[in-house]
């Protein structure tokens, strides 16, 4: 036995009620998003958006990440499961039996953002790169709390290690300590979540449009590639000695390093620019008779 090791045996269920269970995963899923509509909410308060945009921004952004992090899933995965039978193809429309991949999210969450933008952007003074921009810092605050939720669940965690934070999973039937994978990218979100919103409130009027999205883009899936060199591999998928979540993660790195390029280019402000109203006619009466 490791005595050095943390043992890890929660129960991923909060609240138990007969049948139906609220889970702490489903808690602070829920939690992200609720964060991420009081930021939005501070963002257009401050930029001059109407916060009648809030609720089907929310509505857009629940769709796009459940869909998009379900289908990424089943697609990347496991597809001889979900789509080679037809109990596994039934499975792909039951999110909650588990099975959510970040990179399907993410691809997700740009197309739900271009609905959104080419929908409401222009009569509302921003496009496309500002609503990714202001999206990106919400994200790493609600990938903080779904890494967090997968602790609870006793899921996503790494190679044996012999280092003292090292976590035996008992729930899972491990009996060796464990890299805690997913509290690396908890607390790796969470600090880049923190340098882009003091960014965001102190070097507004000095940042480019597309930094915050390139920038987010680039560290977020440079961690996450690092990570998963001691995250246990769920696919025996392998490509120049690269596994399956590295090989997802390289486009977006490369994405965020031409955005950042692109935004060095452009120049163009990061805050949202309302154009001047235009002037008022002058009405010229005729003058009084004398």
């Amino acid at each position: 036995m490791d005595l050095l090791a943390i043992r890890w045996n929660v129960d991923p269920v909060l609240i138990h009620l007969g049948s139906f269970g609220i889970r702490w995963y489903s808690l602070l899923f829920v939690s992200g998003f609720i964060i991420g509509w009081y930021l939005f909410r501070w963002f257009f308060r401050r930029e001059g958006i109407s916060e009648k945009l809030l609720d089907p921004l929310l509505y857009t952004l629940l769709i796009a990440t459940i869909v998009g992090a379900r289908l990424g899933h089943c697609i990347f995965y496991q597809p001889e499961y979900y789509f080679g039978t037809w109990k596994g193809f039934l499975e792909v429309f039951q999110p909650w039996k588990g099975g959510l991949a970040s990179h399907g999210g993410a691809i997700a969450l740009i197309l739900g953002m271009w609905w959104f933008s080419a929908h409401y952007g222009k009569k509302n003074d921003f496009d496309f790169m500002w609503i990714l921009d202001h999206l990106v810092i919400t994200v790493a605050f609600a990938g903080c709390l779904i890494r967090l939720g997968n602790l609870f669940n006793s899921e996503i965690y790494g190679d044996p290690t012999s280092l003292p934070w090292g976590v035996v999973f008992e729930i899972r039937g491990e009996t060796v300590p464990k890299h805690p994978a997913q509290m690396y990218e908890s607390l790796s979100y969470l600090i880049l979540g923190f340098i882009l919103l003091w960014l965001y409130a102190k070097k507004l009027d000095k940042l480019h449009r597309g930094f915050f999205f390139g920038t987010f883009l680039l560290c977020c899936f440079g961690v996450r590639f690092l990570i998963e060199f001691v995250k246990e591999e769920s696919t025996d998928f392998s490509f120049l000695g690269l596994n399956t979540g590295q090989v997802l993660s390289i486009p977006f790195i490369l994405l965020g390093i031409g955005v950042l390029i692109w935004s060095g280019i452009k120049k163009k402000p990061a805050a949202a620019v309302h154009p001047a109203p235009a002037p008022k006619e002058q009405t010229h009466y005729a003058k009084p008779l004398r």
